[in-house]
């Protein structure tokens, strides 16, 4: 039996730690999700709270519908979701002026606070990331991890975690 054969099967070898760059940027996301999770947990939003805020900014009026497209969840869970949001005061319902039977989502005053106080957040959060490289180290692996991103089929600024969001959130 060769040496190689035997490192393998021998149950006491211990293995070196994984080092490849898909679990790097696993470890890496699931480190960043964690911080992040914390750190807007100080304002009384969630992740997927910041996200929602985040994509009523862009398109004050859209529809619940239109999320959940955007999301690739069913409706019902964008309903949940908004529902929690406008209990905190900072998303608005609105009837469409256009068709009754829908609403048009807005943010609030306060939504608009709360996404202010979030992009503070943010920028401390990837600056703290970040701190082991320096400017065009951060532009060249940002633009790279685009590539990567776009290479895989994700749609950008749409966290693929929403898939995962339990049906009442918490």
């Amino acid at each position: 039996m060769s040496s190689d054969r035997q490192a393998v099967e021998d149950p006491g070898a211990v293995a070196p730690p994984p080092s490849g760059g898909a679990f790097l940027l696993a470890q890496l996301g699931a480190h960043a999700a964690g911080r992040f999770g914390e750190r807007v947990g100080e304002l009384g939003l969630a992740p997927p709270d910041v996200g929602l805020l985040r994509m009523i900014a862009m398109e004050p009026g859209r529809s619940q519908r239109s999320l959940a497209t955007d999301l690739g969840v069913v409706p019902s869970r964008v309903v949940a979701l908004i529902d929690n949001l406008e209990k905190k005061g900072f998303v608005e319902r609105r009837r469409s002026a256009e068709d009754r039977r829908h609403h048009e989502l807005h943010l609030s005053a306060d939504g608009r606070r709360a996404l202010g106080q979030v992009r503070e957040v943010a920028a401390l959060h990837e600056d703290d990331l970040f701190a082991a490289l320096d400017e065009e180290d951060r532009a060249r692996l940002t633009a790279l991890l685009g590539r990567i991103a776009a290479q895989q089929g994700l749609t950008p600024g749409v966290h693929p975690g929403y898939r995962r969001l339990p049906k009442k959130p918490g």
